[in-house]
């Protein structure tokens, strides 16, 4: 694999493991994909795994073993395999009178339920992949803006479009990671760019056709894929680290890292008054 790049500084060739310029002195971020290497993003059967990813996989796996416990104890003998909607609505699904009631936080806290074990195997397995791709890609700070901002736009389309009917599961910010991986092709004009941009409208046309089934949410897969590819095209790719665009990213990150854990606290609180 070529290990060269450009630096974005002084456009001189550096080597991928350089952090510092040779020639400018300039510090250089970790490029996260060099497009002229995207047989390493479309070829790679299992991408390598990041922190963003493998934490978003053990959030979603621990609130499902909860709700599946709770579910347990509220009499469903099915819990493992389906989960009733009133735990779903208690552990904070999207939920239009509770979105009417002020509880903005669920717009947040149902990206990281599932209904069921289906569900939750389905998602990760896609999560597993395609996020370590997009946190590849974009970096950690802005896959998990662009993670967050889906999740928000996928449900808030969700409780508009069926405001009675609880919607719950990651695929809101899969669809948004979807539409980042699309944004990536759009903004590179070659021959790279147009590869990756036409898989992964393959992969959004072939999942909004499955969304049309029954029990599946269309309007969270559109959101969040309408909201993914619009911040993943506004961000860019990262450049230099340390820069004023970098160090703004990474405030944006810690925000969603604060209000996600925010609507958790939020979601607790409530839990506990309705459970009394």
């Amino acid at each position: 694999m070529d290990s060269r790049r450009m630096c974005p500084h002084c456009r001189a060739f550096i080597t991928t493991k350089d952090r510092v310029c040779p020639y400018c002195n300039e510090t250089v971020g970790a490029r996260a994909v060099d497009l002229r290497n995207a047989g390493d993003l479309l070829g790679g059967f299992i991408p390598h795994a990041r922190f963003n990813t493998m934490l978003i996989l053990l959030i979603n796996f621990g609130m499902y073993l909860v709700t599946v416990l709770y579910s347990l104890k509220a009499g469903n003998n099915n819990a493992f395999w389906r989960l009733d909607g009133r735990t779903l609505v208690v552990f904070g699904a999207s939920f239009g009178p509770g979105m009417a009631a002020g509880q903005w936080w669920r717009l947040v806290t149902a990206g990281f339920l599932h209904g069921g074990l289906f569900h939750i195997l389905m998602n990760s397995w896609v999560l597993f992949d395609l996020g370590a791709q997009v946190e590849e890609v974009y970096g950690a700070a802005r896959m998990w803006v662009i993670y967050f901002l889906s999740t928000v736009g996928g449900f808030y389309l969700s409780v508009h479009w069926h405001p009675m009917s609880p919607s719950v599961g990651a695929s809101a910010a899969l669809y948004g990671m979807i539409g980042a991986m699309i944004a990536l092709g759009v903004g590179h004009r070659s021959s790279a760019g147009q590869a990756i941009g036409g898989l992964y409208i393959r992969w959004a046309i072939y999942g909004l056709i499955i969304s049309f089934i029954p029990g599946i949410d269309l309007a969270a897969h559109l959101g969040g894929l309408a909201v993914g590819f619009g911040a993943a095209y506004l961000a860019g790719q990262p450049r230099l680290q340390g820069s004023p665009t970098e160090t703004l990213w990474t405030v944006a990150s810690w925000l969603c890292v604060l209000l996600t854990a925010s609507s958790f606290l939020l979601m607790y609180l409530w839990f506990r008054q309705y459970a009394q």
